[in-house]
């Protein structure tokens, strides 16, 4: 009786073990979005945080204040990594009912 309990949480930990896979290759090909500066600053992130895209207004290049498009920038580049853990792990607390798993 027991061998059929581990056969069977052996069966069900590599289904979801599949599932994950599925969902990390899900993930990796979504997108992201972030913008600063109401716009001038605009990033797209994968959902496995790899950075695509930025495009920058030319409005926002003013050589006299280098330091604002990098902040504008800096903070387009966080919010868009924080919407792509997020997208992540919405996804994944699907597969896991809430299990707090690493992946």
């Amino acid at each position: 009786m027991a061998q059929m309990n581990i056969q069977k949480l052996m069966k069900q930990a590599q289904q979801a073990q599949a599932q994950m896979m599925a969902a990390q290759a899900e993930i990796a090909n979504q997108t992201v979005e972030a913008s600063a500066g109401g716009g001038m600053v605009k990033v797209t992130m994968s959902g496995d945080q790899q950075l695509k895209s930025v495009k920058i207004d030319p409005a926002a290049v003013d050589p006299a204040d280098v330091e604002l498009l990098e902040d504008m920038v800096l903070a387009a580049v966080n919010e868009a990594a924080r919407s792509a853990a997020e997208l992540a792990n919405s996804r994944m607390e699907s597969i896991t009912g809430g299990l707090n798993l690493p992946f």
